[in-house]
């Protein structure tokens, strides 16, 4: 039931870099590379590095999130594009090569007779990192690399706001020879969710005014746009906007002959296979479904050469993009690009143009995103098969016997045994305790992990800016976005606070400020009135992107867990910013908060936590600590913004955690409990992450080394469950969880959970639920989770390396720390937040926004004897 060995075989190879001009140009990590069997060779590419459930093509918003499922072995050019629901869309990619016509992306070739001179590509490889994903084909005499970018840039608010995303398809011949090579692409209408001509309005575009085209037209980008003829602002259907524009962009680029050409899908594909160009009918008006549904193309003739590409823009544009309740009322929010750059038209032109900039500013992210991996490991770990011991077959990468795998000595030192009918993992001799996968890097797979989440947490999230305020005397240069969040598969929240929350290792990570960007709305719903409980709202709205708040309070009633969520978030932006006047300005309604927590955290009532799919439960041990640490957290926001508040709540906080530890670990004292006085039952106390990235020393040492020493007696084969109650476990806790444990453990963490990857039955984006046992699949009775921003808690080692705790500082060690213990002060060198930069084309017309609110008094919250 387990395929260890498989793994362990094939996990020894150097790579080279990725694809040529089109990404970083970094010597890789080379962890879970997957090669597969011979007779797999002609139709499963080789991964690296690791095979996901689904690799990311389009990642840039809610509604441009298009990726490439592997399920069933399955690659671009054995299935369709899938949106993150799972729903496939039309997305087509053709290379002729001497008048042989191959098909790298799409399945259309099955749904033609067989022509002789129409042919499937074979996959080599697939490979990705934290901006792109490469697929490389072999297709008779040349190499086709189909090239997937979406930019991944958090410290540039402009960029980040384009809902674009990039494919470059390049040819290179494989045997030194000039080749006749010829691009298509299509794409059809479900990328608004439609199928039907009449149902849609489409738009052939080239230069700044609509028409029939030109054909050869080299002054600017050529877009096919696709809106519903019957718009529904703000309204979905199958999570796919109903409202806005679908935009597919080239241009002829060095083509001796570019065509284009919509209507039937047989008539427009089967026309160019036979044809090898198109007709330039930009108007022919399609009504069926299948293969006569709607279809819009492009084709390149780039002559005889020897290597050449072709570049394609593709991408959902909603303008306006958020409904938003504010004190002035009901808002309609411009796009956050709009005001960057002007128009839907003058946006597209810009990305398009743009390719380089974005591509060096990606590769300088994904750069430094490997330097931080690599120094937070740096010296605590030997060489990778560095060990004899290990087996003579690992070393060759030969075929390996079953008998090679029941023990051993891994690279460690650490000896283990494995039984592949259990699915219990290795274990050490003697104690049954889980070990970390063997012969595998953990800083490799921790690579693989964080590089396939960046995309995935960047494309949960839509810029927008602010409401006006009539008679407002700030300057349009002052204005700063709104963030909004979906709550992507879950159920659509807006800006929902417990999932923010565990998102925020990235943001600490990549911009601090993008945290204030995301917590404004979250601020103005209830500093405006908007919101009648005394703790802290859920979210901002029930569905994106309606974000008319919870007026009557009806919100999901996650009280201690929000409150708690909230201040620490507060607390991790100052500290990673330095920004006390933003703490200053909202102290009011984070002591309040606060005094929630005072009153109600310490003996939690039956309540959900964020992990709600689990219903609610009483006297939650983690909950509590979360409500506990919050209120240290508190202590120092008092602290920095001069209220004598301080005192108050850190002799609560101190106090609190005495009795916690009482109430919460087991008689046994191997372990917390779940729950108060509920013996036997245990879980993932992942909520002690912020004492240690903030060195707040509030949790003692010893309970950081037992709850390390107890995740090794319960793990499985995919890492450690979240609690007695199921076999399921949370990614986004098991990292926060790794944070805080000893070396062993959390290499335990990593590496199972990149395992899980490699090997899942999942066939979504990366999901943060999944089963420990069996084929790592979905939690049954559960929705489906993928393509969630939680996967931004994946970061939270290199959030702490960012604070100076380095790989060798584990449990409740906080050796390096640029924190004092349980001090105020910043990070030395912290991310001051600067205004977002704007294009710097013609001036647009400036917004009014909201008068910066004024410094609220605060001494009135005082409490006596405080």
């Amino acid at each position: 039931m387990c395929f260890l060995g498989k793994l362990v075989a094939s996990a020894c190879l150097a790579l080279t870099t990725i694809s040529s001009n089109v990404a970083a140009q970094i010597p890789p990590f080379t962890n879970f590379t997957v090669y597969p069997d011979d007779a797999q060779a002609s139709t499963v590419p080789k991964y690296t590095p690791l095979r996901p459930p689904a690799i990311p093509l389009a990642v840039r918003s809610p509604y441009t999130s298009v990726w490439s499922s592997t399920v069933a072995r399955g690659t671009l050019n054995s299935q369709n594009p899938i949106f993150w629901f799972g729903q496939g869309l039309g997305w087509e990619g053709i290379v002729v090569v001497d008048g042989n016509s191959f098909e790298y992306m799409g399945t259309v070739i099955n749904d033609f007779p067989e022509l002789s001179y129409f042919n499937t590509t074979v996959p080599l490889e697939v490979r990705y990192d934290s901006q792109f994903s490469n697929f490389t084909f072999l297709a008779g005499p040349v190499v086709i690399t189909a090239s997937f970018f979406s930019p991944v840039i958090p410290k540039d608010i402009c960029r980040s706001s384009i809902p674009l995303s990039y494919l470059t398809t390049t040819v290179q011949s494989n045997d030194g020879k000039p080749h006749h090579v010829q691009f298509y692409s299509d794409v059809n209408a479900q990328w608004i969710g439609l199928g039907n001509e009449f149902d849609i309005i489409k738009e052939f575009h080239t230069g700044p005014l609509s028409g029939n085209g030109t054909g050869n037209s080299t002054d600017a980008p050529t877009s096919w746009i696709l809106r519903p003829r019957f718009p529904a602002d703000f309204a979905e259907a199958n999570q796919i906007p109903r409202w806005g524009n679908f935009s597919f962009t080239t241009s002829p680029m060095k083509a001796s002959n570019f065509s284009y050409q919509s209507g039937s899908a047989t008539s427009v594909r089967f026309g160019f296979v036979n044809n090898r160009r198109l007709n330039n009918d930009a108007g022919s008006v399609t009504r069926g479904f299948g293969n006569q549904e709607p279809v819009y193309a492009f084709a390149h003739d780039m002559g005889e050469v020897v290597e050449t590409s072709v570049r394609y823009t593709i991408g959902s544009i909603q303008s306006p993009n958020m409904r938003y309740l504010h004190k002035g009322g009901l808002s309609n929010l411009a796009p956050w690009w709009e005001k960057c750059y002007g128009g839907m038209h003058d946006t597209i032109r810009f990305h398009w143009n743009d390719f380089d900039t974005a591509a060096a500013l990606g590769n300088e992210f994904e750069r430094q995103l490997r330097a931080d991996v690599n120094a937070f490991y740096k010296g605590s770990e030997p060489p990778i098969f560095g060990n004899s011991s290990i087996p003579h077959s690992f070393r060759k990468n030969e075929t390996y016997k079953t008998s090679d795998l029941l023990n051993g000595t891994d690279q460690y030192g650490q000896p283990w045994e494995f039984d592949p009918d259990t699915a219990y993992g290795y274990l050490e001799p003697g104690n049954a305790t889980g070990i970390a996968i063997p012969f595998i890097s953990e800083a490799e797979s921790y690579y693989a992990i964080v590089a396939l989440s960046a995309r995935q947490v960047m494309g949960a999230y839509v810029f927008a800016v602010p409401p006006s305020v009539p008679n407002s005397s700030d300057s349009s240069s002052s204005i700063e976005p709104l963030m909004f969040q979906k709550e992507i598969s879950s159920n659509g929240n807006i800006n929902t606070v417990d999932v923010l929350y565990p998102a925020t290792p990235f943001f600490l990570y990549a911009n601090p400020t993008l945290l204030k960007y995301i917590m404004q709305p979250l601020l103005e719903l209830q500093e405006g009135g908007f919101y009648p409980n005394t703790y802290s709202t859920h979210d901002i709205g029930a569905h994106f992107p309606l974000a008319t708040g919870h007026v009557e309070g009806n919100d999901e009633y996650m009280p201690v867990e929000n409150s708690g969520n909230f201040i620490l978030m507060a607390y991790a932006y100052y500290k990673f910013t330095g920004d006390a006047r933003w703490l200053t300005q909202h102290y009011e309604l984070l002591s309040q908060f606060a005094q929630y927590l005072v009153d109600f955290s310490l003996i939690p009532s039956a309540q959900l936590s964020t992990d709600d799919f689990a219903g609610e439960l009483a006297n939650q041990t983690n909950l509590a600590i979360k409500g506990i640490v919050g209120l240290q957290a508190m202590s120092a926001i008092a602290r920095v913004v001069g209220n004598s508040d301080a005192e108050f709540f850190s002799a609560t906080a101190e106090s609190y955690y005495a009795r916690w530890e009482s109430l919460a670990i087991d008689p046994s004292g191997q372990h917390t409990l779940l729950a108060y006085q509920w013996r036997s039952s245990w879980g993932l106390l992942y909520n002690i992450y912020y004492d240690k990235l903030l060195n707040m020393g509030l949790v003692k040492p010893a309970l950081y080394a037992m709850q390390s020493r107890w995740y090794a007696t319960v793990s499985q084969v995919f890492g450690v469950p979240l609690d007695n109650r199921h076999h399921y476990t949370k990614s986004d806790w098991q990292i926060w969880t790794a944070a805080t444990c000893s070396r062993s453990t959390r290499r335990l963490f990593v590496n199972a959970l990149a395992y899980w990857l490699n090997e899942t039955s999942t066939n979504l984006p990366f999901s943060d639920l999944y089963e420990t046992v069996g084929t790592g699949g979905y939690p049954l009775l559960i929705d489906h989770f993928s393509a969630r921003p939680v996967v931004g808690g994946h970061f939270a080692l290199l959030a702490l390396g960012k604070t100076g705790q380095m790989a060798g500082a584990t449990g409740g060690d906080t050796t390096g720390s640029l924190f004092e213990k349980n001090g105020t002060d910043p990070l030395p060198h912290p991310d001051t937040p600067t205004m977002p930069p704007t294009y710097a084309g013609p001036p647009l017309k400036p917004r009014a926004v909201r008068k910066q609110a004024a410094k609220p008094e605060v001494s009135w919250l005082r409490k006596n004897g405080g």
